[in-house]
């Protein structure tokens, strides 16, 4: 068993092409094995109608639930629009130091904002957001390096902001964490 395999699932539609592009990535930035698999989850059970949302502690405790031998690290993408109890809404989440987060693609479009559609705009920030989300399984938490991918998001212009890595002391936390075998 590779120790570096991540296991990204899908939950719902998404462009193949999407899927490949993140997958490549996570790949760049954590020097492992990226695994693509389909995921079926009823998200109807995760639906709050008075929110018009769907709970993201339930769902990733859902994708907690999922077992692959073959990975270190899970992180479900979804394409609907994730709240936790204190906040409005939330791009993704995950358990610190543990097995599984989840991100999702929903509110990375412009389009939602009344602007121009931006495909590549889109898929920077979901990549970032999925990075970022692996990132708090291995143990790391948010970083004040405003370009760090590890600083906290509460929008997307904070994501934009934002490059694809880690900086250099996040990146030296996580190969502590991982015992060094993220190391290039």
């Amino acid at each position: 068993m590779n120790l570096q395999n991540i296991t990204l699932v899908s939950f719902g539609y998404f462009e193949k092409d999407l899927l490949e592009k993140t997958a490549e990535a996570v790949r760049q930035e954590f020097h492992g094995i990226v695994n693509v698999r389909e995921g079926h989850i009823d998200l109807s059970e995760f639906y709050d109608p008075a929110r018009r949302q769907y709970n993201g502690n339930g769902l990733l405790k859902q994708v907690d639930a999922l077992s692959f031998p073959d990975t270190i690290k899970t992180l479900g993408l979804f394409n609907v629009d994730l709240f936790i109890p204190i906040l409005t809404f939330i791009f993704g989440q995950a358990f610190l130091g543990g097995r599984t987060g989840i991100a999702s693609l929903y509110r990375f479009s412009n389009e939602r904002y009344g602007m121009t559609g931006n495909e590549l705009l889109m898929l920077d920030r979901f990549k970032k957001e999925v990075i970022h989300e692996l990132g708090h399984t291995f143990g790391l938490i948010h970083c004040h390096n405003p370009t760090c991918v590890m600083r906290s998001s509460t929008y997307v212009e904070d994501i934009d902001q934002k490059e694809q890595q880690f900086c250099l002391h996040c990146r030296g936390n996580l190969e502590t964490l991982t015992g060094g075998f993220l190391a290039e």
